[in-house]
């Protein structure tokens, strides 16, 4: 017998499944005109009498004397939401609670808050009362709002977050694939190394893996020097010396187009060209520490770091690229007065930038913003250099798998050959991958492995029919459900019913507190009159009775269609703990 929906009511033994009931959702109460249970925003603005907009907690329609639409502000709103029985917030809860939603403790938008914290912390304080917790938040309630509303580009994400866990350990076992040895550094690394991040354009981040160990950039720092040349310079100006089509060969390929440039910005030839493009009038060391700069302010300040041993040691073995270098020379393709040798070294220093995958993901997250760093709003790249940025790498990025690759994946991406892939998913979220093996064309094996998992799971594809592909989930959409093979995304009421039960019956109590937090109704029922209690009750979810009851002020005593109450399934099934926390409610409320 499932107990989701008890059965054996008055004789009478029925038995209940949870995907059915949401097939049949449209069938409940329809929404009326005041309905409490349509979501309510508590952040709005007010306008005071001098026009100035505030920020204020919007109250839910006080249904019940213990709701928490009685709290005047946010600040007191999470409070609530996040306090133990004693009254205080765990500052350990209130770490989790921000890494459940995608922010991370070093996120520079929090740092006041962070401050705050150690400060406490310090003086050996690990709990916050309702006084200390709001003047700590206060100055990045905005953030936190968002974050607890999920009001982030993805709404759900410790969800999403444990799709990627899946996908990333579903490459473990891709043992194909060499280490690159023509680069002595390079031939040191372990082949079991792997590791992914990701970061929203909202900043929500998520990472797995060895994805705090440094590697260099490689030619994953070519679109990064093209964005940097075509925002100094223009496109019109970069294009007069590289051009823009595929070059359908190898990527330190020994060849010029039609118009005497290399190919593209992403072959190892456009690349040392632009390297003579950008800051030509500094000396060497300012025009790398330029370049160093820019890759900073990407990555939000996060690790960037230059490896001047993989430097030395490509320099000693770099002939191909010192063909290239001259044959450009040769052919009169560089702009006038350039320092052949200084191109070739500031090319060469820029391969052996390092990074780690979540340095790498912010980075990526800049291109997905627009050139807008997410953690902290710099504007690092100019719109129009990424939107062409964006295109080469959709066209080249993947060396001569870049067809195959915008055919399968159909995202702009680029390679290197120490291992990484940097993935943009544009307006969503930027990924980073690393795993030392390559397959014959210099890409990842795992790498591009987990590329393809990603879109095969999601309807990232560039030319995914949201409409249509119902296969596949959208996790920028609330509802992240598939059921009989297809993705469920109602939004509407039904939907905000169905999170809420699933949320009990599963006990994740971080998904009811973004249901408190959008200003939905808690006590909200299915056709048979059950509510989030009852199947908390009827599976024995402690923390999620403690949490309805406490945090929410939901009744204990309402009845299902059966005359039922949630004691009554405690009872039923056992489940002593639960059960003395509803009799001692029902004994406090008389």
């Amino acid at each position: 017998m499932h107990r989701l929906w008890p059965a054996l009511y008055h004789g009478v033994q029925r038995q209940y499944r949870f995907f059915p009931v949401c097939q049949q959702i449209t069938c409940l109460m329809s929404s009326k005109p005041g309905d409490p249970t349509k979501p309510s925003d508590p952040l709005t603005k007010n306008e005071t009498e001098n026009g100035e907009d505030t920020v204020s907690a919007t109250s839910v329609p006080p249904s019940r004397p213990n709701a928490i639409s009685s709290l005047p502000q946010l600040e007191d709103w999470v409070f609530r939401l996040l306090s133990n029985q004693q009254g205080r917030v765990p500052v350990s809860e209130f770490h989790k609670a921000l890494r459940e939603v995608g922010l991370w403790e070093n996120d520079p938008r929090l740092r006041e808050t962070m401050a705050n914290l150690r400060k406490l912390q310090e003086s050996h304080s690990s709990f916050l009362d309702r006084e200390t917790f709001s003047k700590c938040i206060t100055e990045n309630i905005v953030l936190i709002g968002r974050a607890f509303q999920s009001k982030f580009v993805i709404p759900k994400f410790s969800e999403f977050s444990s799709y990627i866990d899946k996908m990333y350990w579903s490459c473990v076992s891709q043992k194909n694939g060499k280490v690159a040895d023509y680069i002595p550094q390079l031939a040191r690394f372990s082949p079991d190394l792997w590791g992914v991040a990701l970061c929203t354009v909202d900043g929500q981040r998520h990472s797995i893996g060895d994805s705090d160990k440094p590697f260099c950039l490689q030619s994953c720092v070519k679109p990064l020097v093209y964005a940097t040349a075509v925002s100094e310079l223009g496109d019109k100006t970069v294009h007069k010396y590289v051009g823009t089509e595929p070059s359908g060969r190898s990527f330190n390929e020994i060849a010029l187009n039609k118009y005497n440039q290399p190919f593209n910005p992403m072959i190892n030839s456009g690349a040392i060209l632009l390297c003579s493009l950008i800051k030509p009038e500094d000396h060497q060391s300012d025009r790398f520490d330029h370049i160093l700069k820019v890759l900073k302010a990407a990555a939000g300040d996060d690790f960037v770091g230059f490896s001047n041993t993989t430097f030395l040691s490509e320099k000693a073995t770099s002939y191909r690229n010192f063909a290239l270098a001259y044959y450009l020379k040769e052919n009169q393709c560089f702009p006038p007065k350039t320092d052949l040798m200084e191109a070739l070294d500031l090319y060469l220093q820029h391969c052996s930038v390092d990074i780690t995958c979540e340095s790498g993901a912010i980075i990526a997250a800049t291109l997905a913003n627009g050139g807008v760093c997410p953690l902290t709003g710099e504007l690092v790249f100019h719109p129009d250099a990424v939107q062409h940025t964006l295109s080469l790498m959709h066209s080249c990025g993947m060396y001569d798998y870049s067809g195959q690759f915008a055919f399968q994946v159909g995202l702009p991406a680029k390679s290197g050959v120490s291992g990484g892939i940097m993935l943009v998913v544009p307006s969503v979220m930027g990924i980073m991958c690393w795993s030392p093996p390559l397959d014959s064309t210099g890409n990842s094996v795992r790498g591009l492995h987990f590329c393809k998992e990603l879109v095969s799971t999601f309807n990232f594809h560039h030319y995914d029919n949201l409409k249509y592909k119902s296969k596949k989930l959208d996790p920028r959409r609330h509802s992240l459900y598939t059921m009989r093979g297809r993705s469920f995304r109602d939004e509407s009421r039904s939907q905000q019913i169905i999170d809420i039960l699933f949320a009990a019956y599963n006990g994740d109590v971080t998904a009811l507190r973004r249901c408190v937090m959008l200003g939905m109704d808690m006590e909200v029922t299915d056709y048979d009159g059950r509510t989030a209690l009852h199947l908390a009750a009827a599976e024995g979810h402690v923390q999620v009775v403690r949490f309805l009851l406490e945090k929410c002020g939901v009744r204990h005593d309402l009845q299902d269609r059966w005359g039922q109450v949630p004691l009554d399934d405690a009872v039923r099934f056992g489940h002593k703990e639960t059960e003395e926390i509803l009799r001692k409610a029902q004994e406090q409320s008389g």
